[in-house]
């Protein structure tokens, strides 16, 4: 299972195990990271489950979808970097991977 670090802005660490095929967000919300709200389920529709992808994993993970880049508009301090996290899929390739929680959600 892909380990993944979630770090709060704060600078809280969250060290977690995502189940391949589930999304960056659900493995989140199963572990109970605060910061990542998940309104709409992982529909890639409300934006509050934005991350900042941290630099080293950026090309590795990719740049968002053309649907994604619409509703990060609605998201809160966008940087290069930021992405949907029900948008990220887990897979072996992202073990290790480590997302920055913005301050708020929206």
């Amino acid at each position: 299972m892909p380990h993944i670090t979630y770090i709060e802005s704060d600078g809280t660490r969250h060290e977690t195990e995502g189940e391949v095929g589930s999304t960056v967000m659900e493995t989140a919300i199963m572990n109970g990271v605060p910061g990542i709200v998940a309104e709409c389920g992982g529909a890639c529709t409300c934006a509050t489950c934005h991350v900042y992808v941290d630099d080293a994993w950026a090309e590795t993970v990719g740049g968002p979808s053309m649907m994604e880049e619409d509703m990060l508009d609605f998201a809160y301090a966008v940087k290069p970097t930021s992405r949907l996290s029900c948008q990220i899929k887990v897979k072996d390739a992202i073990d290790g991977l480590i997302v920055h929680v913005p301050e708020r959600q929206g």
